[in-house]
């Protein structure tokens, strides 16, 4: 039996993951799938990554690109997600008497981590409205319940999530949404270290294949949408919109999309060198999996 600990967002996005370890798919393969709910993350993951906490992740792009230009010996393995995350994605208190965006230009930014989505957006965010960079101030609050606590005591006036997960406190009116922005790059990577690859790549070629047939079903699977709305605590509606603008994948990261990834965040200085592609990936032959 190989063991891989693996971690992720205890999101929507991951429930495939979940539905094969409890169907026992990855033990029929001869693989010991440990899976870690990280709820801090891409920050926190690409940190457990280069500590070799997790072998793999599945990640947002935008977040492990930068990581491993920065030195993570990470590779990406394939997109897990090829639709765009929609962070919606700007919120404010829900007493906050501001309408728009561009009337809390001096406020402070709620993150998760340092290096995460919530972190990284901002200055997408700050240079679509034209801010000045250096001005940009943030408060780490770890997980979507610290973002609820920072923004409710004033703590922090702007937080960037994913529209569907946060829907329920918006309706609430603790959130305020102000915008959505959509990423320009699919959502989702999954991203092994090098000492995983090199070690276990025949077992991470059996992982791929197995949740490559579960994502590609899960969609189809019957009431699929109340499932993920009492798993999640979402409404069926929102579930319903969410599954509608969802594209699973398979594919290979492609050069166009790092080049996009490296323009964006160059520009807001958080990239300082372009890199091959081969620098980024890792390309595991594929397993043709008996079903």
């Amino acid at each position: 039996m190989t063991t891989i600990k693996i971690g992720g967002v205890p999101e929507h996005f991951n429930l495939p993951w979940h539905f094969a370890i409890e169907d026992g798919a990855f033990e029929k393969e001869g693989i010991d799938l440990q899976w870690q709910d990280v709820p801090e993350g891409t920050g926190r993951m690409s940190k457990l990554l280069r500590t070799q906490e997790l072998d793999v992740a599945c990640i947002l792009t935008d977040g492990i690109v930068k990581d491993i230009i920065a030195g993570n010996p990470t590779r990406i393995l394939q997109v897990y997600v090829a639709s765009p995350l929609l962070w919606g994605g700007v919120h404010a208190p829900g007493t906050i008497e501001a309408e728009k965006t561009q009337q809390l230009e001096d406020g402070k930014f709620a993150i998760s981590r340092y290096g995460s989505g919530s972190h990284l957006m901002s200055y997408l965010l700050a240079k679509r409205h034209g801010w000045d960079i250096e001005d940009l101030s943030f408060e780490l609050v770890n997980t979507l319940d610290g973002a609820v606590d920072a923004l409710s005591q004033n703590k922090a006036q702007l937080f960037l999530w994913e529209r569907y997960m946060t829907q329920p406190i918006v309706d609430q009116g603790i959130f305020k949404r102000l915008e959505t922005i959509a990423t320009p790059w699919p959502s989702f990577v999954i991203a092994a270290t090098q000492d995983c690859i090199s070690e276990k790549e025949e077992a991470l070629g059996k992982m791929l294949a197995i949740i490559n047939r579960y994502t590609a079903d899960f969609k189809q699977i019957p009431s699929i949408d109340r499932t993920i709305a009492s798993h999640y605590d979402l409404q069926v509606g929102d579930v319903q919109q969410w599954l509608l603008r969802t594209e699973f994948s398979d594919d290979q990261l492609w050069n166009s999309t790092v080049d996009k990834i490296i323009e964006e965040f160059s520009a807001v200085g958080i990239i300082d060198r372009k890199v091959a592609l081969d620098e980024l990936i890792y390309d595991i032959p594929n397993t043709d999996e008996e079903e």
